[in-house]
């Protein structure tokens, strides 16, 4: 064991929990909790660690009930989500939501995990809306959770909540964009609608991986898989498969609002091209009258006169009247 992570406090430490089944309180525990009293004892255990700290690798080596793979799980700062079953253990990297101290934010963030029979580890570089709300669900009713799959579900099930609320806030951003597309107004909308159908990719896209993930998990070898995962995945399928087809609903009706901008922009673009043709239409006939008179050539009709000017001026009023009447036959006017 590593004696300097054993005599100091807990690398990374955010906050842990040990749970005993029926216990009307869970029992935290503080960053300077001694090695062999975190892990063991009766109960189960979740760390929840932050991957600032360059020490957690090495606090990990030793984690009893841990295989390497899980221990590269929760260090890795990849950005995508897996989902593994192996030797009973559960472990990957969840998609969630970032958190800051003002608001929620719309920015994905990743929640590396590893899950035995009596161990819940969780980290993650920034903080989090769905682990911030597991940590509220257990301090309030920590009768509810009898093992660290139950927790599990409890994350996952938050993130989908969250999806929902997510998708709500999103759905009145396009309803404001709507009424002004709609409506009798001149505001532009194609700089708001870009970013939000952003986030409506993102979040669809990371939603079916995680399905995905889930399903396969769920028809893993029943010997590999944690007991009572299958029941678990199979109600987690169910509640994200629900909530993807309120995000591609979304998607859709975004992609058609687009399509709508677009047409509304290239109607206007029309009339603006339509205006222009007329007047040049206007303009060409006088355009060729003073063209004619002013030519320096010998001969030129009304330049000797006194009210040559004067015909010229009705020269170019009749060839307007002609282009009206010519506009007006063929129905373009």
């Amino acid at each position: 064991m590593n004696t300097m992570t054993s005599t100091s406090t807990i690398p990374g430490f955010v906050w842990a929990y040990r749970l005993l089944p029926g216990a009307d309180k869970p029992e935290r525990l503080s960053d300077d909790t001694d090695r062999a009293a975190l892990f063991g004892g009766e109960g189960f255990l979740w760390l929840h660690l932050n991957l600032v700290d360059a020490r957690i690798p090495a606090f990990l080596e030793d984690t009893p009930g841990l295989s390497e793979a899980a221990r590269l799980a929760l260090t890795t700062h990849e950005t995508h989500a897996t989902v593994t079953v192996d030797e009973q253990m559960l472990f990957g990297t969840l998609v969630d939501f970032q958190r800051d101290f003002a608001h929620n934010t719309h920015d994905i963030g990743w929640l590396h995990f590893a899950l035995t029979d009596r161990i819940l580890i969780t980290s993650r570089l920034q903080p989090l809306r769905c682990v911030d709300r597991g940590r509220i669900m257990i301090e309030k009713n920590p009768a509810r959770f009898t093992s660290p799959l139950d927790i599990f579900e409890a994350l996952v099930v938050e993130f989908q909540r969250t999806l929902i609320s997510v998708v709500i806030e999103i759905g009145e951003e396009l309803n404001t964009i709507e009424d002004f597309v709609h409506g009798n107004t001149s505001r532009d909308e194609r700089a708001q609608l870009p970013p939000i159908r952003r986030t409506i990719v993102r979040l669809h896209r990371h939603l079916r991986t995680v399905l995905s993930l889930m399903r396969h998990a769920a028809a893993s070898d029943d010997e590999e898989m944690p007991l009572g995962f299958e029941d678990v995945a199979g109600r987690l399928t169910g509640r994200l498969e629900a909530v993807e087809h309120d995000v591609y609903a979304l998607q859709e009706r975004a992609r058609l609002l687009h399509e709508e901008i677009d047409s509304k922009l290239a109607s206007e673009i029309n009339r603006h091209l339509y205006i222009l043709s007329i007047m040049t239409a206007f303009l060409l006939p006088p355009t060729l009258v003073t063209g004619f008179f002013g030519m320096n050539t010998s001969g030129l009709p009304l330049s000797g006169g006194a009210g040559g000017t004067g015909y010229a001026v009705g020269f170019i009023l009749i060839s307007m009247l002609l282009a009206w009447w010519l506009l007006k036959r063929v129905d373009i006017l």
